[in-house]
């Protein structure tokens, strides 16, 4: 799909650039988005596994409909705001990859009536009970998936914990439907390089199988085997077993990717847009008016090889300062400066001069923005403006 195929409704009105925007803003390379988006659909085409994109970073129809394969989806999504948004869009295949709340189960009841195939996730035996009762009441049996901890990174049942898994499989099918396993290797997000990625990509794959297995040699269903990293999505090298997989920031990319080494720097495709506001030349200091209201507070780099501060400064076009980074950031100021220990310069930027900062977390930095300006590689016109949301 290439930009002149767009719904109209989101071109601008008029020709637009760089230059005019207000500042800070969001830019959205669409050149670099449609290659990152390329790379992981051919690569997980050839593993044999369909795709099920995270929309939580993009949080908007338009990207949504650029890395999905159909107008219905499938999709993940992490908030049910999201998944009324996209439904209102037409989607009809979710899962809502964040444990369910009971107290959320009737907002989930009014989408799966209005023909929405939306999943949740749980991995205690009281939700799945909550599943279980909300399905009986509303005469709907709500699918559910068991999440399942490959790597006690965060939530989900440990796989050894044979008879916790086969009670929520039972609940579950008692009165609502048990549709299959997640996962997610959150450890993938340490990096150590190929190996390790790869090591992280079979835990991630072995831990879902075996549950799957274990239920189904119970008697139980479990027709999906979802996995779900961008990290172990770009390294696993067998997804037997597997039927689908979730990523997400694998649209944008962003420092954090870059640092653990599954993308280039020159893959990112989502920047703030700034301006040049002042100086504090004793100090060796360029102030923008991108502060961490605009850049986001993340300092994911921080603990990696190589900290990039609040982002990677690039001149307009898109073309990285070396060593040139957002140092410190207030709410509305950033401070750009020369990396500690490098011997680069300060490049000569005027008062009025716009620069891009590349994010240390895409979701992170995309959430402080309520729309995307398209623009294709080094050009500075803005072909579209897409509408993103936020909320719970």
């Amino acid at each position: 799909m290439d930009l002149a195929t767009f719904d109209p409704s989101v071109r601008l009105a008029a020709a637009t650039t760089l230059e005019a925007l207000e500042t800070p803003c969001l830019v959205l390379d669409a050149d670099r988005m449609d290659r990152n988006i390329t790379r992981l659909r051919n690569r997980l085409d050839g593993l044999g596994v369909s795709l099920r994109p995270h929309l939580k970073t993009a949080k908007s129809i338009d990207v949504a409909r650029r890395v999905m394969i159909a107008p219905e989806g499938p999709a993940t999504i992490s908030t049910l705001k999201e998944a009324e948004q996209f439904a209102n869009h037409g989607l009809r295949d979710m899962i809502y990859a964040v444990g369910i709340a009971p107290a959320k189960l009737a907002r989930v009841v009014e989408l799966r009536a209005k023909g929405v195939d939306l999943v949740v996730i749980l991995d205690t035996v009281e939700q799945a009970l909550a599943v279980a009762e909300a399905s009986r009441k509303s005469g709907m049996r709500i699918p559910a998936m068991i999440e399942i901890d490959c790597d006690g990174h965060r939530s989900g049942v440990v796989p050894a914990n044979h008879a916790q898994l086969l009670e929520i499989g039972q609940a579950l099918a008692a009165g609502a439907e048990l549709r299959g396993v997640l996962t997610h290797a959150g450890d993938s997000y340490k990096g150590g390089g190929p190996e390790a990625q790869q090591r992280y990509a079979e835990a991630e794959r072995a831990a879902v199988v075996g549950a799957a297995q274990l239920l189904r040699g119970a008697g139980l269903p479990c027709p999906v085997v979802s996995v779900g990293s961008t990290p172990t999505a770009h390294h696993a090298q067998d997804l037997t077993g597997v039927t689908e997989v979730r990523a997400g920031v694998f649209v944008f990319f962003d420092l954090v990717m870059a640092g653990i080494g599954v993308c280039q720097v020159d893959d990112i495709a989502l920047s703030v847009l700034a301006t040049v506001i002042g100086h504090q030349r004793e100090k060796g200091w360029i102030i923008t008016d991108a502060g961490w209201m605009s850049l986001s507070r993340d300092r994911g780099t921080s603990k990696q090889a190589v900290d990039h501060g609040y982002g990677l400064v690039c001149n307009i076009q898109g073309d990285i300062y070396r060593d040139i980074i957002v140092a410190d950031a207030n709410q509305e100021h950033g401070i750009i400066a020369v990396r500690p220990g490098s011997d680069a310069r300060l490049p000569d930027l005027r008062v009025g001069d716009r620069v891009r900062i590349l994010p240390n977390h895409a979701c992170a930095t995309a959430a402080q923005h309520q729309a995307y300006h398209l623009v294709q590689g080094q050009s500075h016109v803005v072909d579209a403006r897409w509408p993103r949301f936020g909320g719970w």
